[in-house]
């Protein structure tokens, strides 16, 4: 089912409390992680992938909201203090920052994603949830986890699972799960090597989005358990819902039932932007002429740090230097300047110029395009200058020679591949 209608605010997200976990590094993302972790990675012309589940929440009617935070977090914290500070303190609303503080013990650092959440226990008792919600800070999707609550509380469980449908092939990056027709999680495999597939349909997989939803106080129960356990890695995944199964009522959530906004008849849309190829193909679908995922949708916005620029500028109507940008997305002080750019997403303050050629291209924030340039089929980290007559996306061996390319050819380019300081780019 396609959600079109309200958002679901009742008394179950005003009594729950949201966990963000945005403390990974992502490192499939390569170079793009070296500064910031993955959920403070541009996307989408002028977001944060950790702004989709803020405002998931937030529209949920959710707004009480921790984000735990780890590696390199200085990018999100001051996203998130710029862009997330506008929830009233006296209504019993924040974002408040969870970072990793030692809390437990002088010598541990987080160590899985359950330990993450235990050691911030203390924190979330003083909220005194009935439910907590705890969510993957790296995904870009629209979702009402009203719906879900609904789904946890109908079943009288006491965890529930978001899930998703994906093919065989991509579902060993996931947690497998296999349900029951009363939709009872009766197996689950953290990243299996052969997935089990859904009855009937030998070609697809369900798998755990990474959202899930606890009765409170059966959660500290478990974190507790857990975290007395010396064999355990402490993680959701590898450890705590394997060990529930067969002792307690854990349940699926399936997206469609509560995504928002997918295109009708279409798959509800869930992306894990977890690699360079993903995040180019993932931000290119934005330029699309009808957009799986719609961002100009204004019952279900996605909130961010909205800076204060200029209106995007085309300049120049000369036969050989026209300012053109064809099936793109150009974001606020973009000044495309006798240049062409097609089939692109350009975040804020690009400048492209003259006589250069974009292509197919993900250009991030504070980017420089020299003259005569050609550019295709790549991603160009925040504040990187391109000089002027480079070629990318024609000859891949030379590309390699200097720049990290995707096994299907995307190419890279940061400030520290060209000789630039990458202080910058955070």
């Amino acid at each position: 089912m396609q959600k079109d209608f309200p958002r679901f605010v009742s008394r179950l997200t005003k009594n729950t409390v949201a966990l963000i976990l945005a403390g990974g590094r992502g490192s499939r993302l390569k170079q793009l992680t070296d500064w910031r972790a993955k959920p403070a990675v541009p996307f989408g012309g002028k977001f944060r992938i950790i702004d989709f589940p803020l405002s998931n929440c937030l529209n949920s009617g959710i707004r009480r909201i921790g984000v735990v935070t780890q590696y390199k977090a200085h990018s999100m914290i001051k996203h998130i203090q710029r862009g997330w500070g506008f929830l009233r303190g006296e209504f019993n609303e924040f974002v408040e920052l969870l970072p990793a503080q030692q809390r437990i013990s002088e010598l541990d650092w987080y160590k899985g994603t359950a330990d993450a959440v235990f050691q911030n226990m203390d924190i979330v008792r003083n909220y005194e949830p009935d439910y907590v919600l705890i969510l993957a800070g790296d995904h870009i999707y629209k979702m009402d986890y009203g719906e879900m609550l609904a789904c946890h509380v109908r079943h009288q469980a006491d965890m529930t699972v978001a899930c998703i449908e994906v093919p065989i092939a991509e579902a060993r990056a996931f947690g497998v799960m296999t349900v029951d027709d009363d939709e009872r999680v009766v197996n689950f495999a953290e990243k299996p090597d052969h997935p089990t597939p859904i009855s009937g349909n030998p070609e697809r997989a369900l798998v755990s989005m990474g959202v899930y939803v606890f009765n409170a106080s059966f959660l500290y129960e478990q974190l507790i358990r857990d975290a007395d356990d010396p064999h355990s890695e402490h993680d959701f995944g590898k450890n705590i819902i394997p060990h529930l199964i067969d002792r307690y009522r854990v349940y699926s959530h399936s997206f469609k039932d509560s995504c928002v906004n997918s295109l009708p008849g279409g798959e509800p849309y869930w992306r894990d932007v977890g690699t360079v190829e993903a995040y180019w193909a993932a931000n290119l679908d934005l330029a699309n002429i009808t957009p799986e995922l719609n961002l100009y949708d204004k019952t279900w916005p996605i909130w961010t740090h909205q800076e204060q620029l200029p209106p995007a500028k085309f300049v120049f109507d000369d036969e050989e230097r026209r300012g053109i940008a064809v099936d793109t997305m150009v974001s606020g002080g973009c000044i495309i300047s006798g240049a062409t750019v097609r089939r692109s997403v350009l975040f804020s303050n690009v400048q492209v110029n003259s006589f250069a050629t974009v292509e197919d291209a993900v250009v991030l924030p504070d980017v420089d395009i020299g003259r005569h340039a050609y550019l295709r089929r790549c991603v160009i980290d925040k504040g990187t200058k391109i000089p002027e007559r480079m070629v990318v996306g024609v000859d891949r061996k030379e590309d390699e020679r200097r720049f990290h390319v995707t096994e299907n050819g995307i190419t890279l380019i940061t400030p520290d591949m060209l000789g630039q300081h990458p202080h910058h780019i955070r």
